[in-house]
């Protein structure tokens, strides 16, 4: 099944979910804590985010993980057949859990509803947008919290008691429009509940101990070397800040939500060891120059591309070609190794010039490739 992802993997989000919403949000459903009919929600166990430090001064971008993020992913990863060019999840990620599982002699609601909620895939592949959900929530508690009140209102933003709840119960009806959708939403949801009590937390908390210094190296490339070489860049395409989020279920594909030139979030691929820290550094790229290769596409595409399926594909190669070109402008040293990233997330041979095995791999007119050299320029030279 190929599975179109929204943008491909960027989501244009609406800015009060991001701007304050811990505050916001948790206001709104403490509210209506009281009223729940859905039953009890789990325990606040935190954002679960690690590499924030609220006491110490704001960095531009930081790099931190987030619990409800991956168990988020994770529920998808477990769920679709993945056959894009370059997978959503790792390769084998999949696998390698359901094994973990069976050695544990783990069994969850996720494994005994797997074939109830694949069947409504095949009857609807715009879910998958609802990959973006968990970005706009700061907690395993505000996320599903708000799927709850929603599910409660059957989706009618019209049911609520003031405009911030309207919006919220509006987002989510964005992605669950249906009945048919929302009953998938509960199903999910009481799933990956079920999944993370029994399983997946623990899980998720000993990668994060095993994985602690991949985040400081990550975070090392970043913001002393990398993000200062891309700040213009980023200043002049409405991501002057944001956060930068190390997601374990994660591929070549990162998952982006733009809600304003300082909320913005980048969910990206979690290296297993700190040698190969700088293949995060390769999805930021991939991810921040999203918006840039999709206008270029959208410029030069004709009605029958789009209707013939091309212009998709041709987005899909933008996106890495994209980045390739915005590395050979500012950390030209990193080209080889992104070239060789993106030709093993997609499983292609890599020959003796990485840069021209991606250029076929990832094929695209030139019109397209120009259009996005110019405009990497001029977003360079601030014009």
């Amino acid at each position: 099944m190929h599975l179109q992802l929204r943008r491909h993997s960027r989501e244009i989000g609406n800015p009060w979910f991001r701007i304050g919403s811990r505050v916001a949000l948790l206001a709104i459903l403490v509210s209506l804590a009281a009223c729940a009919s859905a039953g009890n929600p789990a325990p606040d166990t935190g954002s679960g985010s690690v590499g924030a430090n609220p006491s110490a001064p704001a960095v531009t971008w930081p790099v931190k993980t987030r619990h409800h993020v991956d168990l988020w992913l994770h529920g998808f990863a477990m769920l679709q057949d993945d056959t894009t060019l370059v997978p959503y999840f790792r390769r084998g990620y999949k696998a390698e859990l359901l094994a973990f599982k069976g050695r544990s002699n783990v069994t969850t609601q996720l494994d005994a509803n797997t074939g109830r909620l694949r069947t409504r895939f095949a009857q609807d592949s715009r879910i998958v947008n609802a990959q973006f959900i968990a970005l706009y929530f700061d907690s395993f508690n505000e996320m599903f919290q708000a799927i709850d009140l929603f599910i409660r209102a059957e989706g009618e933003p019209r049911a609520a008691r003031d405009r911030e709840t309207a919006s919220l119960i509006a987002l989510l009806a964005n992605y669950f429009p249906s009945a048919a959708d929302r009953d998938w939403l509960r199903l999910f949801s009481q799933s990956l509940r079920d999944e993370d009590s029994r399983f997946y937390r623990s899980y998720w908390d000993q990668q994060q101990r095993d994985r602690s210094a991949v985040l400081s190296s990550v975070e090392n490339l970043w913001q002393n070397t990398y993000r200062p070489r891309m700040q213009t860049f980023l200043n002049n395409t409405s991501q002057a800040a944001g956060e930068v989020l190390l997601s374990l279920p994660l591929n070549g594909e990162g998952r982006t939500l733009s809600a304003g030139k300082r909320q913005n979030a980048t969910a990206v691929t979690y290296p297993l060891r700190s040698q190969d820290a700088i293949e995060a550094i390769y999805v930021i790229v991939h991810e921040i120059v999203g918006s840039i290769a999709g206008t270029a596409v959208n410029d030069n595409v004709t009605p029958n591309d789009r209707q013939e399926g091309r212009a998709d594909r041709y987005t899909s190669a933008a996106a890495v070609r994209a980045g390739a070109i915005l590395l050979q402008k500012t950390s030209p040293e990193l080209v080889d190794g992104y070239a060789r990233y993106y030709l093993r997330s997609a499983n292609r041979s890599i020959g003796p010039n990485a840069t021209a095995s991606l250029a076929l791999a990832f094929p695209l007119p030139d019109t397209i490739r120009d259009a996005i050299s110019r405009q990497i320029d001029v977003v360079i030279g601030g014009i």
